[in-house]
């Protein structure tokens, strides 16, 4: 092979090309291709006459002229052009270079035309010479690409020779020139567009299949691009990093120290991993208790993203890689989120201060609890309560309220100790720090839950013994095994006992309900307490921050799609179009990227909730996704 001056192709190129002016923007016709007329090429998927898109990089709009290096997408009629290799040349050299691509990046690089960039008039005409360019890499449609000098006129055909001395057995396809911001498509990631309503999925996957093709041929085609004008190399090329490499030494540096780094720490994870998973903590009193703390889940949820994060496994694909990025960043900003609430509670003393307003706040409770029971043993809101029933219940609730008073004035002279620890436990975020939170205020208020456990019972109690001397009044029985109502004679002193046993339930359980009434709302309120705490917990674990935050600085790197943008549209003239990134909107960022939490509190549907509450159920302020709801 010969030698391809820069010079001579130039000169040949300019013969082909014609000035073309900027013309007003118009309406972009549909960019779909249409199916290839009868009697077209097999291999460009194209007949003569067809209109054809290519996709060019404005990194190479200034570049010298040379080759255009590209992919053709036989399926779309389109061809992405990936740069260009700039005068002189020596062809098999060329096609070795597009080979070691083609095999890194498994992508059909192959040489798609020429690239005229005239600066200067041309002296002579070569086409014959393009002609012989055209034979020598032999793709149809060979594509003809000019700028003129200092100007925005273009040229841009596409031809399928016949052969290098064939000229009348030639012919053209129109060219639809769009160009594309390489750099933007390289680093952006195309996200599937959501089916509207009024939309079918086949229409949406087949309108996204032409942007997905540019995209991952672009993002594959990394290999191209890691060569600059600075090279020796035998073969010079044009790209977004033709003026050298984007690279920083902090990045190197974090690069090469890693991996030890990963290495090491998920070795301290995998030991304590190995520690949390011993069986002495299996048995039953650590266990039941650690399932039930939030604390505790919130550890274990921190631990398996730690474990995540510092895995030395490659992430398989930018999805995975992205989820890391969201957990370390989540991480964090919790960390320091927590460290700032730490600096803040030991720089004013706040933890003195509350561990000495902890005990006249809770003897203030259990006073105003203790007025609470007072009434309800009277007349509450003039209602006529069975007074025997009435005594039982408010001295029994007394006296848990005593036992309460005397185990906290136990603990006052560890209070401050304790809550200096608790405190202390900030440095490992602030989303521990709130479980414990929580955590406190789950046993600071473990009086009201037994008192709402009791009253729950009770009224459970009556509830279904009321159900089921009503169904004995019908003649009905529940059926255990058929898990069924079934008819059922019942004879005289059954009636007898059970009208009786109706008649007592019936009278006690005004005095039951109120006082189920009275403790279930006290449970919710702190059942409401501890919700906004496991949000705001949730909120901090799921929240996708570094997904967020390219969305605002760089939006371009999660893409929805894309826009185009009229340059040139006059008649007889090629199409000019400018290939714009849609951002993601910031509520599918969110849907797509969002991290999965611990879920260790209870999701109830408001029917759910209020069926529970009508029959006295139980409402757990832990409860596990596996757990055997009541």
């Amino acid at each position: 092979m010969g030698l391809v001056s820069r010079g001579a192709a130039e000169a040949g190129l300019g013969a082909a090309s014609a000035a073309v002016r900027p013309g007003p923007p118009d309406a972009v016709p549909n960019p779909i291709p249409t199916p290839p007329a009868e009697g077209a090429d097999p291999g460009s998927s194209r007949g003569p006459g067809m209109v054809l898109k290519a996709f060019f990089p404005t990194c190479c709009a200034s570049a010298d002229s040379g080759l255009l290096v590209g992919r053709w997408v036989p399926e779309q009629s389109s061809a992405v052009v990936l740069a260009v290799v700039h005068f002189p040349f020596i062809p098999i050299q060329v096609k070795e270079l597009l080979a070691q691509v083609q095999q890194a990046s498994q992508v059909g690089v192959t040489v798609l035309g020429t690239w005229c960039h005239r600066r200067q008039e041309p002296e002579e005409s070569l086409g014959h010479f393009l002609e012989g360019l055209g034979a020598i890499f032999s793709h149809k449609p060979w594509f003809q690409l000019c700028r003129e000098r200092g100007s925005k006129s273009w040229s841009c055909k596409a031809t399928h020779w016949q052969g290098p001395t064939s000229h009348a057995a030639s012919g053209e396809d129109q060219v639809m020139l769009i160009f594309y911001d390489q750099r933007k498509v390289l680093l952006s990631q195309l996200h599937p567009p959501a089916v509207l309503p009024d939309c079918q999925a086949g229409d949406t996957t087949a309108s996204a299949g032409g942007l997905a093709a540019v995209f991952d041929t672009v993002a594959r085609s990394e290999a191209l691009f890691q060569s600059d004008r600075f090279d020796e190399g035998p073969v010079r090329l044009s790209h977004w990093q033709s003026e050298g490499m984007e690279a920083s030494i902090l990045v190197e540096l974090a690069k090469w120290a890693a991996g030890p780094v990963c290495l090491l720490l998920a070795c301290l994870l995998s030991l304590v991993s190995a520690a949390s998973a011993c069986r002495v903590f299996k048995l039953w009193p650590l266990s039941f208790i650690w399932s039930k703390l939030s604390t505790c889940e919130q550890l274990r949820h921190r631990l398996e993203q730690l474990t995540l994060i510092f895995s030395t496994r490659k992430a398989k694909n930018p999805a995975q890689l992205m989820r890391k990025a969201n957990m370390l960043v989540s991480v964090l900003l919790d960390v320091a989120l927590g460290l700032m609430l730490l600096s803040w509670l030991h720089r004013k003393d706040l933890i003195g201060q509350l561990a000495d307003a902890l005990i006249p706040v809770a003897d203030h409770v259990a006073e105003e609890l203790q007025h609470l029971l007072q009434w309800l043993m009277g007349a509450p809101a003039g209602l006529k309560m069975n007074r025997a029933l009435d005594q039982v219940l408010g001295r029994f609730f007394l006296y848990h309220i005593h036992l309460w008073i005397s185990y906290i004035h136990l603990m006052s002279p560890f209070i401050e100790r304790i809550l200096w620890h608790v405190g202390l436990s900030a440095c490992l975020g602030l989303t521990v720090a709130l479980s414990i939170l929580s955590d406190i205020i789950a046993l600071l208020t473990f009086h009201i839950y037994c008192f709402y456990v009791y009253g729950a019972r009770l009224y459970c109690l009556k509830i279904h013994g009321l159900s089921s001397l009503w169904r004995l009044f019908r003649g009905k029985k529940w059926n255990v095994l058929r898990q069924r109502v079934d008819s059922c004679s019942y004879d005289l002193d059954q009636l007898f006992i059970g009208t009786l046993l109706f008649t007592i339930l019936v009278f006690l359980l005004p005095t039951t309900a109120l006082y189920y009434l009275v403790f279930t709302l006290l449970r919710l309120l702190v059942v409401t307490v501890q919700g906004l705490i496991h949000l705001l917990v949730d909120l901090i674990n799921s929240l996708p921050l570094y997904s967020l935050g390219l969305r605002l600085c760089r939006p371009y790197r999660l893409a929805a799609g894309v826009k185009f943008r009229v340059l040139e549209h006059e008649t007889g003239r090629p199409l000019r179009l400018l290939m714009q990134i849609n951002p993601l909107p910031y509520s599918r960022v969110v849907h797509t990227y969002r991290l999965p939490t611990c879920g260790c509190h209870p999701k109830h549907s408001w029917g759910s909730l209020c069926r529970k509450l009508f029959f006295g159920e139980l409402i757990y302020p832990w409860r596990q996704r596996g757990d055997k709801q009541d």
